[in-house]
């Protein structure tokens, strides 16, 4: 839950989730809905199903225990180097080595690392500062503490080095340095697409689709929509017969919904529509109005579902 997002905003999410999934177990029997339900709001979706893969596995193959095993550790999804670096440290008291964007930042400025950051030859230097530095024995202290430094004082704007226990042997501070560490690589233009989606009611129910399993989103609950070029109202009805193969013939606006994602920015306008024709989508479920909390949508069909449901 804390990759890619802030600890504030983690918190109730924790507490909700491990009173209803108290062990590994419990979340392996858990359907993939419920989960997704569960971690409505916190976004980068694929973290809940690869965690929810993750603990079937454990249950199947490591009879509901984590492996102490590096490479079978690794091989559970979405457990990358750096998620193995912190169980090994923090859970199973292993002499391992660990890189979040805190950690990034702490070493890029105690070691002044001018290479970028996220580049491969970065990377390589910054893992590689993060082992030579590891005390034996303390590593999970050791890769907690930096992490809170990182997150309370080697803060990504504006650092409070003079409260930094590091001052005196950062050698981004003594070269002045602190703030043009770590150097990343220049953004590119973030594009911006609009989409039109249909609110589709009848009798008291609204047609959803649910996304694929992969990609963004994934396996969560929308209201029809696709990508528009210029005008949502006037290219509605054939985007979403080419998307859906609904036909559908266009009411009123009821919202326009503006999000940004990592990589891109979207504008979503919202049409009530009616429907004219339904293809046998095996996709697309009618749902009760009163039962769109039970739907894991994204941040922008949860904006929707509200209006809908009001």
């Amino acid at each position: 839950m804390l990759q890619q997002t802030r600890v504030e905003t983690v918190i109730p999410y924790f507490e909700k989730w491990m009173t209803l999934y108290p062990d590994v177990r419990t979340l392996a029997n858990a359907s993939e809905q419920d989960v997704l339900n569960v971690w409505e709001g916190l976004g980068y979706y694929s973290r809940a199903r690869n965690l929810h893969k993750a603990a079937k596995i454990t249950v199947e193959k490591f009879n509901g225990q984590l492996p102490r095993d590096l490479i079978e550790l690794r091989s559970l999804p979405g457990i990358g180097r750096y998620t193995v670096g912190a169980i090994a440290s923090m859970a199973f008291d292993m002499d391992e080595p660990t890189l979040d964007g805190n950690l990034r930042r702490v070493f890029a400025r105690l070691f002044d690392v001018s290479e970028f950051a996220d580049s491969a030859s970065g990377e390589k230097k910054l893992w590689g500062l993060a082992a030579q530095n590891l005390p034996k024995g303390k590593a999970g202290d050791y890769n907690q503490a930096l992490m809170d430094l990182g997150a309370t004082i080697c803060l990504p704007k504006n650092p409070r080095c003079l409260l930094c226990p590091l001052m005196e042997i950062c050698e981004a501070c003594k070269n002045g340095t602190q703030e043009y560490r770590p150097v990343l690589k220049p953004k590119r233009v973030i594009p911006q697409y609009i989409h039109a989606a249909a609110v589709i009611l009848q009798r008291g129910r609204v047609l959803l689709v649910q996304r694929p399993t992969d990609g963004l989103l994934g396996g969560m609950w929308e209201f029809p929509n696709g990508r528009v070029d210029e005008n949502p109202g006037k290219e509605l009805a054939k985007t979403i017969f080419a998307t859906h193969r609904l036909r559908i013939k266009r009411k009123l606006e009821m919202r326009i919904i503006r999000h940004a994602y990592t990589h891109f920015k979207v504008t979503v306008h919202a049409f009530r529509c009616e429907l004219v024709s339904i293809s046998n989508n095996k996709n697309l479920k009618w749902v009760k109005v009163t039962d769109l909390d039970e739907y894991p949508m994204g941040k922008i069909d949860r904006q929707i579902a509200q209006i809908v449901h009001s």
